[in-house]
Parts: structure tokens; C-alpha cells; sequence
């Protein structure tokens, strides 16, 4: 396979960031791997939009890969972060968690009936399961985890020996209000996802809170575990630091060289690790690009800890169709984990690698995943023949293998609306899908489910899940009686038109031709007459006909495609139904 980075350099934006990226570390680190970062806050369900934040970063960085670099892509799991607020709609939680609110996530107790040991697991591990799924290579890294073992010792006391420096550059924000952010230029409608909440970038505590003057580190209570403490004393030369409890009055002081129970607050936090680390490229959310927000300030606090805000653009926000605005904290937003029952992984992957990071997008959990769908398969067809542009080629393969190779795929990628279709028909009866399956191409018969796996089992997830039980298909039982005794003499003639033609066409290339066919014969032209040979008054025609045969069938106007239909119920049936 060519390289991609190469062929499709001017029009693909993974390929330029890697160039980016590869000739930034040079500079900054030449030797060393590369490293490339996402952070995570397991606050609740890690919904569609944070995935970007992750997506980015990965395909860029396997870009690198591919091109034989040593790449590092750092997941910070940032459950260390305090418990905000309980999120609505999530099983096991109810009122009484809002005692545990100021805790660090990791404090936290799990939904009820949760396996994991608290709250920051239980999130956790959906996404690192998708992330499985979808071929992401990382390494995690628990703040938890490094904060409670002293892992930031050096850095926290090296922040607060300069925290007049940090305060004088976070004064310069203080003084000013940021420009109110212009809503419509957001191109995506109320169904967006709020893609950049998801590290630490919740409105928190800078650390001008504390009666001792400005303090950019935060303790966790000794007593209650809360974070609404306050520095009220510290000493530079012994790093004697005492604190008062707000929530339970508890007081203490500790040395901070030999304390593990606390972090720096958010704007300190995320450069000091951009430094420790040494992260070459990070994207951002738009929320983090706005006067005075996160990635501004500490692009000038990162030198204080002798480092340099990494590169990366900033991304947009993810939107799914149909669904109000959430944010992730709270319960029955769609995370990355209910995607994939819905849709292959090579889906999800093209979706974030077709579009720009700054370019907003949807992701279909409604009628518009068959579109979808469509689309890839046809894009699958032109690279496969080769007439694919260049830039459809690299995000084609983006989608379909990583730098370690191949992601599984359907042996037998049948059209996901005709799965959908058979799935919704034949409600669960694997034997009945199969055999309609194996009569969609006579010559090259389907001869076992699992060849159209996985993608046959992530259309009737979406059956299941996504389609309300009032637009499910019902094949009729008896005839409609009534029905076929008002028939027209015209009507009738369409109906025997048909059956004479069922026993000859019984394939879906056969029966798509036949069902289109009629109205045609009926008015006088050739059932392969094409539309710019027809009348107008043809497509009246087969609208006519095909509402007869959905009543005549379903007991409906509209329903699955029809010569998937006729498939699924069976020509005996279908010449019972249709009064023969």
C-alpha cells in the first residue's frame, strides 16, 4: 500500500499535523518518541464528543507511527479531579451521593451494582473498552495515581515557589472580562455534544481563594476527603502549610514536601504536565481557545515548569442526530460504547478521520445510519477500484487499519438498511435471516451468519434499540379482505403483474427490477425503461403501487425496502397476502 502521508500530502489533514508534529519534536526532543496527549475526566458517562479528544491525537499520531517514528500517546485519566455535582438518569445513583460532592472521583463509590471500586473506575472502563475496539493505542495515566504517590513532588513545590509569577499572569485575565462567546458561530444545532468538558475545564477554583494570598495548590480534607479547603498559612522555608476544612471545619498543618493529598488547581495543572511530560501536540475544545481559558493561560504558565504548550488545533463539537444538547456528566448521553453496538469501528473511525478537527459533524443514531452506511460502502468500492480521490483514500485508510494492521471487518458487507430490514422483519429468528440473507444473490448464496458479522449484529442493535416499537414491521397474518375486494380493475392487474413475475425474479437485484418494473408495463413502456424515457406520472404510479403493497403486506403506507420485504416474507406468503 502507498504511503498515505505521501500521496495525499496537500489534502489530508492527518498528514500535515504529522509533519508538524514529527519536525517539532525533533526540535524539542531529537531521539526521543514523540508524545502526543488526551485528557480524560471519568465524571461521569465519557460521551461522542470527548471522543475527539482522543481521536485526534491517535490518528495523528499513528500517522507518525506508520512513518517509523516511536510515538507516545498519553491518555491523563483525570480522576483526581473533585466530584462536582450527581449527574441525572444514571442507574444506582441517587441524592444521597451529593454528600460525596468536593471528593476526588476516585473517592467516590460506584453506581450501585457496579463491579469497579469507585466511581472514576466504573466510567473508566467503557471508554478503554471502546477504545479497544476502535484500535486506539495508549498509555493511561491515572492523576489519582501520580499526585497520592508524590510522582509531582518536585513540580507542586516548584509552582508554589513561583506562584507570584502565576499569579500576575492569571491577573491578567482576572481584570479582564472575556468577550461573550457568539453562540451562532457554532455550526452545528441544538443536537451538539459539548466535546471539550471533558478535563478539568469546568469553572474551578484558580487558587485566589486563599486567605494567605494566592495559592495554586488545593488540599484535600484530612477528614471529610472534600476539596473545599483553605490555605490559611505556608511557610516557603520549611513548606509548613496549614488549612482549614470548610465543610467540616477540620484543620491541619502538613509539610507539602511530604504531603500527597492534593493538586494543583486546573490552570496550573494541565502545564505543568505539558512540561513534565514533554507534549508535543494536544488539541483543544473551543472552549479552552476563548480569551483567558485554559490553553491560553498556560501557553504562558508551561515556562514557569520549563516547557512549551504543545501543538494542536483547536476541535469542534460532535453533535448526534436528534438529541438535545448535553454535557457528560450526565446520564443517556451517547458514549463512544453505544456507537459501536450500533456501527462497525472503521465507521466511527472515518467519521472523526474525514473531517477536519475544526469542522463539526453528526453521528447518526437515527434512519440517516442507512445513509450512512451507503456512503461508506461506496467509498469502500472506489478505493478498491481505485478511482477514490486522494484525500477519501488516506481517511478510507485511516478507518479500515492502524500502523499494527488491519481492524476486523464483515467478510460479506451486505447493505446495512437491507440488514436492518431482515433484522427488523424476522425479530430475532436467526434461521429465518439467514434464509432470506441466502436468497439476496442466488449465484452467490450467504451460506452462514457469521460471514455477514459483525455487521448484521450492529444493524439489529439499532433495530432493537434505536427504532421505536410503533415503526417496527409486522408482517400481516391473514389477508386484508376488505382490502383486496376494493380493488380496482387497475390495481388488480398491478398485483398479477407482480406474482406472475415473483417465481423468475426471486433475488433482490430481480425483485427491485420487478416491483419497479410494473407500474411501467402498466402504462405501456419496457420494465427497463429508464426515468428520463418515462413520464412524470410514473413515479405517481409507483408510489401508488408501492403503498398497495405495504397495506396489502404490513398493514402500513411505508416499511422496509420492498423487494427486501417480499424476501423476507416468503413467496408463499407473499401470494397469500397479495389474494392469489
Amino acid at each position: 500500500m502507498p504511503n498515505v502521508a505521501q500521496s495525499t500530502e496537500t489534502t489530508d489533514w492527518v498528514s500535515r499535523f504529522a509533519d508538524e508534529v514529527i519536525e517539532e519534536s525533533e526540535r524539542r526532543a531529537p531521539g526521543k518518541p514523540v508524545v502526543v496527549a488526551s485528557g480524560l475526566s471519568p465524571s461521569g458517562p465519557i460521551h461522542l464528543g470527548n471522543l475527539r479528544e482522543v481521536m485526534t491525537p491517535h490518528l495523528v499520531a499513528d500517522e507518525v507511527r506508520r512513518r517509523g517514528h516511536e510515538v507516545r500517546h498519553l491518555i491523563s485519566w483525570d480522576d483526581y479531579d473533585r466530584y462536582r455535582k450527581v449527574p441525572n438518569g444514571i442507574p444506582g445513583v441517587d441524592a444521597s451521593y451529593a454528600e460525596h460532592i468536593g471528593k476526588p472521583l476516585t473517592s467516590v463509590p460506584a453506581p450501585a451494582g457496579s463491579p469497579y471500586p469507585n466511581w472514576a473506575e466504573h466510567f473508566k472502563a467503557a471508554m478503554v473498552e471502546a477504545l479497544a475496539e476502535l484500535g486506539v493505542e495508549f498509555d493511561g495515566i491515572s492523576q489519582t495515581a501520580q499526585y497520592t504517590s508524590g510522582v509531582y513532588r518536585e513540580q507542586i513545590l516548584h509552582a508554589v515557589r513561583h506562584r507570584g509569577e502565576i499569579d500576575a499572569i492569571l491577573d491578567q485575565y482576572r481584570t479582564k472580562k472575556a468577550p461573550a462567546k457568539k453562540q451562532q458561530q457554532k455550526p452545528v444545532d441544538a443536537a451538539e455534544l459539548e466535546a471539550a468538558e471533558g478535563s478539568g475545564a469546568a469553572a474551578e477554583d484558580d487558587g485566589s481563594s486563599a486567605s494567605a494570598g494566592y495559592f495554586p495548590y488545593k488540599p484535600y480534607c484530612g477528614n471529610c476527603e472534600k476539596d473545599l479547603t483553605t490555605v490559611t498559612s505556608y511557610d516557603d522555608d520549611s513548606t509548613e502549610l496549614t488549612y482549614a476544612c470548610e465543610a467540616c471545619g477540620f484543620s491541619e498543618t502538613v509539610r507539602l514536601n511530604e504531603f500527597n493529598r492534593g493538586k494543583l488547581v486546573w490552570k496550573v495543572d494541565w502545564p505543568m504536565r505539558w512540561a513534565y511530560e514533554g507534549v508535543v501536540f494536544e488539541p483543544s475544545g473551543v472552549d479552552h481557545s476563548s480569551p483567558g481559558s485554559s490553553f491560553q493561560v498556560g501557553g504562558q504558565i508551561v515556562g514557569i515548569f520549563g516547557g512549551k504548550q504543545p501543538i494542536g488545533p483547536m476541535y469542534a463539537f460532535v453533535g448526534i442526530s436528534g438529541m438535545a444538547k448535553m454535557s457528560s456528566s450526565k446520564g443517556g448521553v451517547p458514549t463512544p460504547g453505544d456507537a459501536l453496538k450500533i456501527m462497525e469501528p472503521q465507521i466511527l473511525r472515518w467519521l472523526y478521520a474525514r473531517r477536519r478537527p475544526n469542522q463539526s459533524f453528526k453521528i447518526a443514531f437515527d434512519q440517516e445510519i442507512q445513509r450512512l452506511y451507503d456512503e461508506w460502502d461506496k467509498l469502500d468500492a472506489k478505493v478498491a477500484d481505485g478511482s477514490a480521490l486522494p484525500a477519501d483514500v488516506a481517511a478510507h485508510s485511516r478507518a479500515v487499519r492502524t500502523a499494527a494492521g488491519e481492524l476486523p471487518r464483515t467478510a460479506r458487507p451486505l447493505p446495512y438498511r437491507t440488514l436492518a430490514s431482515v433484522a427488523d422483519i424476522t425479530a430475532g429468528h436467526q434461521d429465518q435471516a439467514l434464509r432470506i440473507l441466502s436468497e439476496l444473490d442466488p449465484e452467490n448464496p450467504l451460506t452462514s451468519l457469521e460471514e455477514a458479522r459483525p455487521r448484521y449484529d450492529r444493524a439489529e442493535a439499532w433495530i432493537n434499540t434505536q427504532v421505536p416499537a410503533d415503526q417496527r414491521t409486522i408482517v400481516r397474518e391473514e389477508p386484508d379482505a376488505e382490502l383486496l375486494k376494493s380493488l380496482d380493475e387497475t390495481s388488480r392487474q398491478s398485483l398479477q403483474l407482480l406474482l406472475d413475475g415473483l417465481e423468475s425474479h426471486w433475488s433482490l437485484d430481480g425483485l427491485t427490477h420487478l416491483v419497479y418494473g410494473v407500474p411501467k408495463v402498466q402504462a405501456g413502456f419496457a420494465a427497463d425503461a429508464t426515468p428520463k424515457e418515462l413520464p412524470a406520472e410514473i413515479k405517481t404510479a409507483q408510489r401508488s403501487f408501492f403503498a398497495l403493497l405495504y397495506h396489502l403486506l404490513v398493514g402500513r403506507d411505508t416499511g422496509p425496502r420492498l423487494p427486501t420485504l417480499l424476501l423476507a416474507v416468503g413467496q408463499e406468503r407473499v401470494r397469500a397476502l397479495l389474494g392469489e
